[in-house]
């Protein structure tokens, strides 16, 4: 089993310094035995930067971001920025990309959000060849990229993955064509299964691409208070409710909430919970809110993790 965690895992309180602080949790997460450590993009904080440090801080963990979103970043800024996290980190360093959400990032940038499959299938496009350090120039109708100087980063590796936060039918053709998987977020087994793996893998096939990396994000806790769990969980995820692809995911699982989706238990209920992920057609799993109920939990929950992993 392939299984990493994301971060930040949640703060009690705020930390003297964020980037020590992640990268001492990324240290914490390898020696729990987890694989891999996923940064979330913030306004305040840039993900593939603190995946640039601490991939170097720690040796021997993967590192990713989960997710940066595409808009507004210029897929020439952004292939750059992933050339060098990937030199930094000798190679362990995945590009999770995602559509963003137009509420927010749209009144936050003020620019205009771009159709939003077009955008990915044109966005994908122009940067798979500028990560292999190719000055190949894309016009389309959302994207325009024009590199007049050299786009190489020595000591990247040629080939850079990148993931795709897709869900819906379309995203998961476009990524299926031309991308190296999907990173789903509380798409439950049934969702996965039935749903998401038979559509990026069929599209994968058809581009004539190697089978997609399904990364699904999973929300845990394995804490011995399920209750609150539960009750912090309803609060955490309520906004994910009201997202309409998120809707679509919860209605294909067949739950009403997203909060049903988080996985609560002791170590043997939540070691069943994460099979059934793999058994849908997961090929890696990504630890997610392992703090809601404390950092007692969440070092319990990622010592569970990196026991799977090594089992």
């Amino acid at each position: 089993m392939t299984i990493g965690v994301a971060l930040p895992a949640g703060l009690t309180e705020a930390p003297a310094n964020h980037v020590e602080h992640l990268i001492e949790l990324t240290r914490e997460a390898a020696d729990a035995g987890l694989g891999s450590a996923w940064f979330s993009q913030q306004f305040a904080t840039d993900a593939i930067t603190i995946a640039a440090l601490a991939g170097r801080a720690v040796p021997g963990i993967a590192v990713g971001t989960s997710v940066v979103p595409i808009y507004p970043r210029h897929p020439i800024l952004l292939s750059g920025l992933a050339k060098t996290a990937q030199a930094a980190t000798g190679g362990r360093f995945t590009l999770g990309v995602g559509l963003g959400a137009k509420n927010l990032l749209e009144p936050a940038y003020g620019v205009p959000y771009p159709p939003p499959i077009k955008h990915l299938r044109e966005y994908l496009a122009a940067l798979e060849p500028l990560l292999a350090g190719q000055n190949t120039f894309f016009e389309g109708e959302t994207v325009a990229s024009r590199p007049s100087w050299p786009t190489a980063v020595p000591g990247a590796e040629p080939e850079i993955p990148v993931v795709v936060a897709a869900m819906g039918p379309q995203a998961l053709r476009v990524t299926g064509e031309l991308a190296d998987g999907t990173l789903p977020y509380l798409a439950g087994p049934r969702a996965l299964g039935e749903y998401i793996v038979p559509e990026i893998v069929a599209a994968a096939e058809k581009a004539g691409r190697r089978a997609p990396r399904i990364v699904a994000a999973v929300p845990v806790v394995v804490t011995a208070d399920v209750p609150r769990a539960r009750e912090l969980a309803a609060e955490q995820t309520a906004l994910y409710d009201t997202i309409p692809s998120y809707q679509r995911v919860l209605e294909w699982e067949g739950v009403q909430k997203a909060a049903e989706l988080v996985v609560v238990g002791d170590e043997e209920t939540v070691a069943k919970e994460l099979k059934r992920y793999f058994d849908a057609g997961a090929t890696e799993i990504v630890l997610t809110e392992t703090a809601l109920t404390g950092s007692a939990d969440r070092v319990r929950t990622w010592r569970l993790g990196g026991a799977l992993a090594r089992s």
